[in-house]
């Protein structure tokens, strides 16, 4: 039983490496396969699916497309560019605002908010808009490890970790994840003056965009605020923050009906919800909980530690530096799953707290994605954008950004997370 789980879970690696197109129908039918043959009990399929990270992730996009079509990142971006003295710091304060929206709204989402901006900008001024387009897109993939609902894997790590919205800025009397990666932005800003150092052409918004509707703001404000509050709350239910994500969505939807009397908008944001993404974490989790049947996580956990010896600090940058170059080429979604519970059983044979482990491994899987433009769905968007636009960008020419994006905030967080957070 377990060589047909190390069979199955190999192959599906290698499809989802060499045909990102198959990732999912690779993942379900690698589920079906474990739930046909035994290695994963019927019983246990139930269990295994976190009904708490799907409900998240499908409430909080439909809150994030009514944000959108209300035209508000278009208002703020344009109060951004007329503030900005130049190409330089528009760069910068748009890196900077698709970063900030990024930390509370899917990394994807934000680059196809904020790059049309850019693209506007790099049009009016007769400009290459190729490494501004490229920041917005680096940036944004950097803050999604910042808060619980920033990026799939900091959903997945706080369903995992049992950690709530308030954990990621400070738990357990320390600083969070949030600091390690908001420090790692704040030195990103250096690199940035370096690489536009001679855009200083003039720039001005031409008129400020028009709001059609402001309640998408407030709920999606009211989300944050009310996983704030949950924080607080003791012995509460495994899916509390996932009911909170569908409320919000579901009174959006209500009060779009009453507003334009039309169910069109909602039947839009409902369409919004990616829902490839879903299944293949729907699959991931009876994949993951399958290995774990078979005893797979316990000896990967084995492997790591033998690996690492008695030496944390071994093991962690392992686990850091190796997330780094692994997220670079492979999605970081399955990678993640896959650790989360093998770091568990690291954690708990050498006798440990395992959130260092967990942060470093989120801060690698994460912002490792910056390294290609292969490497995370984020740059991916920005590229295809770029293409359209009749700008090819090769690897060469996104890792001149990427590369110090990503050993800069990479290693401002791999000291921060380990001076506060070792053992």
């Amino acid at each position: 039983m377990k060589t047909l789980a190390i069979v199955l879970f190999v192959l599906l690696y290698a499809v989802m490496i060499t045909r990102p197109a198959y990732r999912v129908h690779a993942a379900v039918i690698a589920a079906l396969l474990y739930i046909v043959t035994g290695v994963l009990p019927l019983a246990a399929v139930l269990p295994a699916i976190n009904w708490n990270v799907l409900m998240m992730m499908a409430g909080t996009m439909i809150c994030v497309d009514y944000f959108i079509d209300s035209r508000m990142p278009g208002r703020i971006a344009d109060i951004l560019l007329d503030k900005s003295p130049n190409v330089m710091w528009v760069t910068i304060f748009m890196s900077l605002f698709a970063g900030l929206i990024s930390a509370f709204i899917d990394n994807v989402a934000t680059v196809v908010m904020v790059a049309p901006v850019g693209l506007a900008v790099c049009r009016k001024l007769k400009i290459s808009p190729v490494s501004m387009i490229l920041c917005i897109a680096v940036s944004s993939n950097l803050q999604g490890a910042a808060t619980l609902v920033g990026d799939t894997t900091s959903i997945m790590l706080g369903a995992h970790a049992g950690m709530d919205f308030m954990d990621y800025f400070w738990m357990n009397g320390r600083p969070g994840i949030f600091f390690a990666v908001e420090l790692g932005a704040l030195l990103t800003i250096p690199i940035m003056m370096l690489i536009f150092r001679k855009e200083k052409q003039k720039v001005s918004a031409d008129s400020i965009t028009e709001v059609t509707n402001f309640f998408p703001s407030f709920v999606l404000v009211g989300l944050v605020l009310i996983l704030i509050g949950a924080s607080f709350i003791g012995d509460k239910p495994d899916i509390t923050n996932g009911m909170i994500c569908m409320s919000l969505a579901a009174l959006s939807m209500i009060y779009d009906f009453i507003r334009t009397g039309s169910a069109a908008s909602s039947r839009r944001a409902v369409n919004s919800i990616d829902r490839e993404t879903l299944v293949l974490l729907t699959a991931l989790f009876l994949v993951i909980q399958g290995i774990t049947e078979a005893g797979l996580i316990d000896d990967l956990s084995g492997m790591i530690v033998k690996a690492g010896g008695s030496n944390i600090f071994l093991l962690y940058t392992i686990i850091v530096w190796g997330s780094v170059l692994i997220s670079a080429f492979v999605d970081n979604i399955p990678y993640v799953a896959t650790m989360l519970p093998v770091l568990t059983g690291v954690a708990r044979m050498i006798g440990i707290e395992p959130y260092v482990l967990y942060f470093g491994l989120l801060s690698g899987a994460t912002l490792g994605g910056n390294l290609t433009p292969i490497g995370a769905s984020a740059n991916i968007t920005a590229v295809g954008m770029l293409k359209k636009e009749g700008y090819d960008v090769s690897f060469p020419t996104f890792m001149k950004i990427g590369v110090p994006f990503t050993l800069t905030a990479v290693l401002a967080g791999y000291v921060f997370v380990w001076t506060f957070w070792h053992p």
